[in-house]
């Protein structure tokens, strides 16, 4: 998609849109993220671990499952977008790197991945309305996660 399909606002709002989801999840600020998700959005964590379903039950979970690490770091990168008739299609790249405590050591679970998000934009703004996280690797994964992420039930990628 020509770069000149969007303004230089929109562009500028949908990446700080995937900038406030990254800070909203590492500073555990859940007001904030309710400035990242429309309120009927369906999230997917499942390649990760996580669950599927509407944005109130995730940001339950992750106010739940969060809360678990001494330190959170998400970093959201190579950025996409192309317009199509149900919104902006974005896919971007993550990073994350979290720090916890295991048997009185610290330990870093470190994984890697795409989001594939459908982002509409509403009277306050950029909002993601449907998010599906592709992990695509991790290392030290926690105790109970298998060696490599769990598989999707088909690919996301272009």
């Amino acid at each position: 998609m020509d770069v000149s399909d969007f303004t230089v606002a929109d562009r500028i709002g949908m990446d700080d849109l995937l900038t406030r989801y990254a800070t909203a999840i590492d500073s555990l600020d859940w007001e904030l993220l309710d400035a990242v998700f429309t309120n009927d959005a369906r999230i997917d964590y499942r390649s990760s671990g996580g669950i599927e379903g509407s944005y109130p039950d995730i940001r339950r979970w992750l106010a739940e499952v969060l809360p678990l690490f001494d330190v959170t770091q998400h970093l959201v990168l190579n950025r996409e977008f192309d317009r199509s008739n149900d919104g902006v299609h974005a896919r971007s790249c993550f990073l994350n790197v979290n720090r916890l405590e295991l048997e009185g050591k610290p330990s870093l679970f470190t994984v890697g991945g795409r989001y594939h998000d459908r982002l509409v934009n509403t009277a306050d703004g950029w909002r993601i309305a449907r998010r599906v996280e592709h992990t695509l690797w991790w290392d030290n994964p926690l105790p109970g996660l298998p060696p490599i992420p769990f598989p999707m039930s088909e690919s996301l990628d272009r």
